[in-house]
């Protein structure tokens, strides 16, 4: 099951690394980047809501009220970052590159990364952020530096 699922992230990062270029390619289409991104937030919303229909129809699964009611408020601001983030592939990817908008994203989030799981944040377990992950953030960041340097 874990291989299944490490799979299925790496699908997602490289959706995740082909999205940025489509977005981008968006906003050259339309020349308006906030369209471009509701353009992009209108389809996500679209398949999301087709796939919680799918899963609701096939296996009955949904939250109820009791379940939404008790979720702390910040759980909601993801829909938030999500649109930050599309904008900023509108408006940062093609100027400055595939490899340097993807490498300074990925960089930033596995460094925040290592600090959520350090002290537990959001809700995740605590893993200790030893000399190898810390080194490895450092090895990161000097990569993307030279990424972006050259």
């Amino acid at each position: 099951m874990r291989a299944l699922l490490i799979g299925f992230a790496v699908v997602a990062g490289l959706l995740n690394t082909l999205q940025t270029g489509a977005n981008a390619t968006l906003n050259k289409g339309l020349g308006a980047p906030v369209w471009a991104a509701a353009a992009v937030g209108a389809a996500t919303c679209v398949t999301t809501l087709v796939a919680a229909l799918a899963v609701t129809l096939v296996t009955g699964q949904r939250p109820g009220a009791a379940a939404l009611a008790g979720l702390p408020w910040w759980v909601w601001t993801g829909g938030v970052m999500g649109a930050v983030y599309v904008l900023a592939t509108v408006l940062v990817a093609d100027k400055v590159g595939a490899a340097v908008f993807m490498g300074v994203t990925v960089t930033v989030a596995i460094v925040t990364s290592l600090v959520m799981d350090h002290f537990g944040l959001l809700g995740f377990e605590i893993h200790k952020a030893g000399l190898a992950r810390i080194a490895g953030g450092i090895l990161m960041v000097a990569g993307i530096g030279l990424i972006a340097a050259f």
